[in-house]
This record gives C-alpha cells, sequence and structure tokens, in this order.
C-alpha cells in the first residue's frame, strides 16, 4: 500500500526522469519549448536535482535554470544557484557566473558558501588571483568576510597545491581572522601533501603556543605526515600528548600507526597498537584495519607465539567484520599450538558466534569450555540462552545448564 510520500516521491521521479529526457533530446535548439509543452510543473525540489543531474552539461544546465527562473509561481533558491554557479565556472563562463551573483545579492540570497563555491573553482584553475579576488569582494555584494570564508580560500588554496600562498595570505591576515583548530588543520593537510615536514612541525607548535587547541582532526593530520615521513615515534609523541587535550586516538590514528609499524617491520609494536585500541574500545571501522591486523599475525607467529590478548584481539576484530572464515582460522592455529583458551577468549568466540546466529557451533564451544572446567561469564551464557529460546532448543538449554549446575557444584579449576 502506497504512503502519500511514496506517491510524492514516484511523481517527483517522473517529472525529473521526465523533464532529463528533454534536456538530452533538445541539447541545441527547440529546448525551451519542448519543456513548454512538458506539462511538468517545477518546483525547488526537481530543479535542484535536475541542476545536480546536468552539472557537467554547462551551457545546456543554464538554459533549463533560465527557464525555470521564468516558470509561473516558481523562483530559485540558494541551492539551485549554487548547482549552477558552480556549472557555469567548470566551464570558465565566469561573466555569466558573476551576474548570477547580481542577482543573488538584490534578491537576498548570497551566503559566505557562494563566494567559497567561487573560490575553489578558481583555484583548482590555478587562478589564484581570482580566487584571492573573490574573497576581497565579497564586501561590496554585502557579505562579510568571516572566519568560515578565510578557511574557504585556504582550503581551496591548499588543494590546488598552492600552500606557500595560502601561508602567505594567513601570516597576512591572522590578525584579522581569529584562526582555529580548522584553519591550522587545512594549512597543516597543505604542508603534508607538499610534503615539508619542518613547515608542518613549526605550524603546529604555532597553534599550541598561542592557545589554539588542536582537535581529532588536527592530530590525525600531523600523525599521518609524521609517519608518512618516516618518523614514527615523534607521532607517538603527538598521540600520548593527546590525553592532556581530552582527545582520544581514532582508529584512524592508530591504523596509520599500525601501517607504519608493518612499513618499517615492527612487528611487536604493530601487534601492542592493536591492542591498546581494543583496550581503549576502539574499533577498528577503517577499511582494511582486520587485513593488516591478519599479515601482522601472520609475521608475528614466525617469530614469537601469540598470547591471550592477541588472540582475543583477532578474533573480536574479524567478527566485527563478520569474517566468520578468518574468526576460524585464527581459533584453528590457536588450538593447534596446544594453546588453552582463556574464558575471555571462549567468551568472544560464543558472543561472535551467536552474532551471526551460528547458535549450533555457539552451543559445541559452551560444551568444550565447561568440561575443560571453565566457567562462562553471566552475559555470555545469558546471550546463547536467548538465542536457544528463540530457536526452541530447550534440550540443548537445559543439557548446558545441568553441565553448568555441575562445574558451580565441583569446579575443576580456580
Amino acid at each position: 500500500m502506497y504512503t502519500t510520500g511514496a506517491v510524492e516521491k514516484d511523481l517527483l521521479d517522473m517529472s525529473i526522469k521526465q523533464i532529463s529526457k528533454i534536456i538530452m533530446s533538445y541539447p541545441k535548439a527547440g529546448l525551451d519549448v519542448a519543456l513548454d509543452h512538458s506539462g511538468v510543473k517545477v518546483t525547488p525540489e526537481i530543479v535542484e536535482n535536475v541542476l545536480k543531474r546536468f552539472e557537467n552539461a554547462g551551457m545546456l544546465s543554464y538554459r533549463f535554470f533560465e527557464w525555470a527562473g521564468r516558470q509561473h509561481n516558481y523562483m530559485h533558491g540558494v541551492e539551485a544557484y549554487h548547482t549552477v554557479i558552480g556549472s557555469l565556472a567548470k566551464i570558465r563562463q565566469f561573466d555569466i557566473m558573476w551576474g548570477l551573483l547580481g542577482t543573488m545579492r538584490n534578491r537576498g540570497l548570497l551566503r559566505t558558501e557562494t563566494f567559497c563555491i567561487i573560490m575553489r573553482k578558481y583555484a583548482r584553475m590555478q587562478k589564484v588571483d581570482e580566487a584571492l579576488y573573490t574573497f576581497n569582494i565579497m564586501e561590496k555584494y554585502n557579505v562579510t568576510p568571516n572566519l568560515t570564508a578565510f578557511n574557504g580560500l585556504l582550503s581551496a588554496l591548499c588543494k590546488s597545491k598552492n600552500v606557500r600562498k595560502a601561508q602567505e595570505i594567513f601570516d597576512k591576515m591572522k590578525e584579522q581572522f581569529l584562526p582555529d583548530s580548522k584553519t591550522y588543520s587545512i594549512l597543516l593537510e597543505g604542508w603534508g601533501k607538499e610534503p615539508n615536514l619542518p613547515k608542518a612541525r613549526e605550524l603546529f607548535r604555532e597553534m599550541v603556543r598561542v592557545g589554539c587547541n588542536p582537535d581529532i582532526v588536527t592530530y590525525g593530520i600531523m600523525v599521518d605526515i609524521l609517519c608518512k615521513m618516516g618518523r614514527v615515534d615523534e607521532a607517538l609523541d603527538i598521540v600520548k600528548s593527546m590525553d592532556d587535550s581530552g582527545c582520544r586516538p581514532t582508529s584512524f590514528i592508530y591504523s596509520i600507526l599500525v601501517h607504519t609499524y608493518g612499513v618499517q617491520n615492527r612487528i611487536e609494536d604493530a601487534i601492542d597498537t592493536f591492542l591498546e585500541m581494543a583496550k581503549n574500545g576502539v574499533k577498528s571501522d577503517v577499511v582494511g584495519m582486520t587485513d593488516e591486523a591478519f599479515r601482522f599475525f601472520r609475521k608475528m607467529i614466525k617469530v614469537c607465539e601469540p598470547d591471550a590478548d592477541t588472540y582475543t584481539l583477532m578474533i573480536k576484530m574479524f567478527f566485527e567484520k563478520h569474517q566468520l572464515d578468518m574468526a576460524l582460522k585464527v581459533w584453528t592455529y590457536m588450538k593447534s599450538k596446544k594453546f588453552v583458551p582463556s574464558m575471555h577468549v571462549y567468551s568472544v568466540f560464543i558472543n561472535g558466534l551467536c552474532t551471526m546466529g551460528k547458535v549450533s557451533d555457539a552451543s559445541m564451544l559452551m560444551e568444550e569450555m565447561i568440561e575443560k572446567g571453565i566457567q562462562p561469564s553471566v552475559m555470555t551464557f545469558r546471550k546463547l540462552r536467548q538465542l536457544l529460546i528463540k530457536e526452541d532448543r530447550r534440550d540443548v538449554l537445559e543439557f548446558l545448564q545441568e553441565k553448568m549446575n555441575l562445574l558451580v557444584k565441583e569446579p575443576l579449576c580456580d
């Protein structure tokens, strides 16, 4: 049964497809007439969707924009103007673009983001002077340049590999616009891509000296720069200093450290970093982290035997990524080495199996655990119990409960 929202979405999609088909059928002449005869009543949502669909179509996009602006009971919003301004800048139709800014000013639609879009487009074309001109002319359009605009200018320059110009502008104007952590992060990232470690170091120290606290993004950028330059121990000092500012390392920062340790073949340090990540409750949500972890695990087992913490971490990481086959590989290797799993290792594996719906496997592992005299945690047993009840496997539950009761009465180990 269709809801009102679903019907409206279908009508919206039909209108967008109809207009798109007309635009592609009349790329040079007759577009206005064809659109007039389409019977489509434009709305801001329709216009914005069509403009985004054709944002790389240059003048064709602009012709639709012009036609839509003439329709009865419709007026362009900020989003429509921003999209078409970006389209015009791509094909260097700057006169038309600036004309639209005049229209936006008259309608009170100009925003800081409007100028940031233009600065980004100019910078990508290496038109640095024009990007700076855009920033400087904001006041003439009754938009006060603020820190957001300043950051936008610096970001546009840094991303277009003009970090030296960005630094020059920053040095001249930092008294006018009080820099924040985002300002410094933009410049640090620019120097990192240069790459210029001395400049990055100097800027980071200045940031701390003037009392602008680095945030998690700034720390991540600085750690990345140092590690790419092979200065992993210096990067570790940065990570340790994060505690003082109330920031906790993210999985992104941990992954940078682990990858660098791998490049330097510092296997034990890599494993220690994984363990620290798990200890701090940071999940390996970065793509490739589990692959990285298994590579280090394989390297580690060639030189030393993993301990319970390492096995627990590896199994937990693979279950978090729903990689049962990899978790089983670690478990099989562990058993082949006659390593006796601890309560924690068993719990992690049983919980993982339960999460993936492998109730029978989890039950057999629970039985094995109890028979070895290891008492499962209340939470682990409760989780399996709930699944067994859900699947109407009360016979298995009673069997495990009897074994549990026996273990409590006559514990086989402390």
